[in-house]
């Protein structure tokens, strides 16, 4: 079975973390497991100067571990090596119901286009994506050539048009209700 994969992609500050997080929050409370893939474009670090595992990645190790009770995280040092290609991270993940990725903008995957007023750049990426299946924005679209438009805030809509799109069907198993707190 193929993965179930479902992208988000915009320019700097258009609402993209927003709205994974919400998606992500939605879905899970529909029962489906989720999991998530970030690109960053920049340098980044998980670890802290000082902690054992920073001591073991100063020291050379390819991939450090660090392992709990609760969650464990696997730092993979690329040394020069060159970047993983999308289909390798996607190999390294778990089984789950859906892959929300954020960032990975060329990636020929279905995925919405966020928007915001506030946003890097303003310039459209639909034009120029065809796997482009959607535009959820904070402002009026004038320039959406017949794709789904939604409120950027109308997560529920948007998770509905997202597993309809991947063709999603119903979660495994159904998980208990959150109290609220």
């Amino acid at each position: 079975m193929t993965q179930k994969i479902f992208g988000i992609a915009g320019w700097k500050n258009s609402g993209k973390t927003g709205l994974a997080v919400r998606l992500v929050e939605e879905f899970t409370r529909r029962g489906y497991r989720i999991s998530t893939i970030k690109h960053a474009h920049h340098d980044f670090d998980i670890d802290k100067v000082g902690a054992d595992s920073y001591r073991h990645r100063q020291a050379g190790a390819h991939e450090v571990t660090i392992v709990s009770g609760t969650r464990y995280a696997i730092m993979h040092e690329l040394r020069g090596a060159p970047e993983p290609s999308f289909e390798e991270i996607l190999a390294r993940l778990a089984p789950c119901d859906l892959v929300l990725i954020e960032g990975y903008k060329r990636e020929p995957i279905p995925k919405i286009e966020a928007r915001r007023l506030e946003a890097a750049r303003r310039d459209p990426l639909a034009p120029e994506d065809p796997h482009i299946v959607a535009i959820a924005a904070d402002h009026e679209v004038e320039d959406a050539a017949g794709l789904a438009v939604f409120d950027l805030n109308d997560t529920i809509a948007i998770a509905d048009f997202v597993a309809h799109t991947v063709d999603l069907g119903a979660p495994p198993s159904p998980q208990p209700a959150r109290a609220n707190v």
